[in-house]
């Protein structure tokens, strides 16, 4: 993983020492997420640091997809070269993504994909199949396979939750489970919604036996509620989250375990794939490989939603055995 470094801002940054006239924007759901403001600070540090290029961060104060076309169409206006997108939507973005394309743009979509037709390629945090089938694995082995399960996801229009949920699904419906999905919450990636969501799934399920958060926002809150209201051992709780958010959840025995990747890592990535672009070093084909600096090297390969990827790597489990070495990197 990426060393961690200096944390973004979440508000709009215009920084690089501009060597080249180039110029890449990276987009974010909305401010405030710490998770975002990780991802944008490793495409900052491979753009402006490594490569000397000038590095545009922008954000929206909500996670809307209108917000962010509103940013889209100012970055065709300022001329950037390239777009980085974290999606709010799958498939709104599309007009505006598409006339920055006809405009000359580069335009790839991380973490949260949009579709196709918006992006040249995608980059992917870890394969979405692994990532849903290993969150269900989990949730059985710290319920002994049995009870009802909650999701407490971001968005409901949030692509890669979205993805991740279906092969959640699809592992309950082709595994031996004797689990009770019982609904899926949304939190919208707002810590106060997320709280709100995760007492609310409480009140209505009294014998929930764990919650998953595919999202580093919700897990978090789901582990602040859970701990308030001292529910550590009777309602489990798994997902995806920050290990310095996670620590305290984790130590205390609220989260056995959790797992995700390292945010810098997706962005500093994501850095370097919109740069092979921009000079021509690839095109976003399958087949295509580049180097992205202290990653190494990487190939574009397919993805199943028909376009294609760049996968970072495998998902990390954080536990009890490496949470400390870990909650002061990121």
């Amino acid at each position: 993983m990426f060393s961690a470094c200096s944390q973004a801002p979440a508000e709009t940054s215009e920084s690089g020492t501009g060597t080249e006239d180039y110029t890449f924007a990276i987009v974010f759901k909305n401010t405030g997420n710490p998770y975002g403001e990780k991802e944008m600070e490793g495409f900052r540090i491979a753009i402006e640091d490594e490569m000397e290029y000038n590095c545009i961060l922008k954000a929206p104060e909500n996670p809307t997809a209108e917000d962010q076309i509103t940013i889209i169409n100012e970055l065709v206006g300022q001329q950037v070269d390239c777009i980085a997108m974290v999606g709010n939507d799958f498939d709104a973005l599309q007009p505006a993504l598409q006339a920055a394309m006809a405009e000359g743009i580069k335009v790839i979509s991380l973490d949260s994909a949009v579709n196709p037709d918006s992006r040249m390629v995608h980059i992917n945090q870890a394969d979405p199949e692994a990532i849903g089938r290993t969150l269900i694995q989990a949730a059985s082995d710290m319920t002994g396979n049995s009870g009802q399960i909650a999701i407490l996801s971001a968005t409901s229009q949030a692509s890669n939750q979205n993805v991740w949920i279906e092969w959640m699904r699809t592992e309950m419906e082709e595994g031996d489970y004797n689990m009770d999905l019982v609904e899926v919450a949304y939190g919208d990636d707002l810590r106060d919604k997320s709280v709100s969501e995760t007492e609310g799934l409480l009140q209505k399920y009294p014998d929930l036996k764990c919650i998953i958060a595919p999202t580093t926002v919700g897990i978090a809150a789901a582990g602040k509620v859970l701990t308030d209201k001292s529910l550590g051992g009777q309602v489990a709780l798994t997902g995806l989250g920050l290990p310095s958010e996670m620590a305290e959840y984790i130590e205390n025995g609220v989260c056995e375990y959790m797992y995700l990747w390292n945010p810098l890592d997706v962005g500093y990535l994501s850095g370097y794939a919109a740069a092979a672009l921009v000079k021509g070093e690839i095109t976003g084909a399958e087949g295509d490989t580049f180097d992205a600096g202290a990653l190494g090297s990487y190939e574009v390969v397919g993805s199943s939603d028909g376009g294609t990827q760049i996968l970072l790597g495998a998902p990390f489990k954080f536990d009890a055995s490496n949470i400390a070495a870990w909650k002061t990197v990121y």
